[in-house]
């Protein structure tokens, strides 16, 4: 159990792969405008990514690597992300319109989003068998993930909605002070590095 506990901290907080390896910056300054879109948005990407990297381990492990056909996995796992994101489209554009209008474009984004690929390739390299066990670390490096995704993201929305009543300087109004932002919050977080290690 400890070692689900530290890999789930490793990956939401020591690893975040948006503030530590800078994946997923295109949604990470989109959508990180308004709070509650990156709420929303946090919570779809970590849906994906935790459902696909499962399924993306089963068929690595029971197709995949059987077969000797390894060399498929960015293939495979690129069809079945953007199957899970086509059904969570249809999924929130028929409950919830507003969230869906809100999201825009990023919502077709996070197919292409390189972090939510990133995570079942990294699982396929740790080498978690196809074992129970393996299926368990995978799934948790996957919400952990996910759970980091969603982190950065409030936390720099947070940030930005509160600077929209500050007194930047024009020069660095809008993107400029998003930037500034992100790069602190990425030292912050790698501040984190070398405490835990899996």
């Amino acid at each position: 159990m400890t070692q689900y506990i530290l890999l789930f901290v490793s990956a939401a907080v020591v690893n975040n792969f948006v503030l530590t390896r800078f994946l997923g910056l295109c949604i990470f300054f989109g959508v990180s405008r308004k709070l509650n879109a990156s709420i929303g948005m946090g919570m779809a990407v970590t849906c994906v990514m935790t459902l696909s990297s499962m399924l993306a381990w089963l068929v690595y492990n029971a197709v995949l690597v059987p077969l000797g056909l390894e060399f498929l996995r960015t293939l495979v796992f690129v069809l079945l992300i953007a199957s899970f994101v086509q059904f969570l489209e249809m999924f929130i554009k028929k409950l919830a319109p507003a969230l869906y209008s809100m999201w825009g474009i990023y919502l077709l984004l996070i197919a292409t989003n390189c972090i939510v690929l990133f995570v079942p390739l990294l699982n396929a390299d740790a080498g978690y068998g196809f074992t129970l066990a393996g299926f368990g670390m995978s799934a948790v490096n996957a919400l952990g993930s996910g759970v980091g995704f969603a982190l950065a993201l409030i936390l720099m929305s947070s940030i930005r909605e509160k600077l929209d009543y500050a007194d930047v300087p024009k020069p660095l109004q809008g993107m400029g002070i998003a930037f500034v932002v992100a790069g602190m919050l990425s030292l912050a977080f790698l501040g984190f590095s070398g405490m835990i290690s899996v």
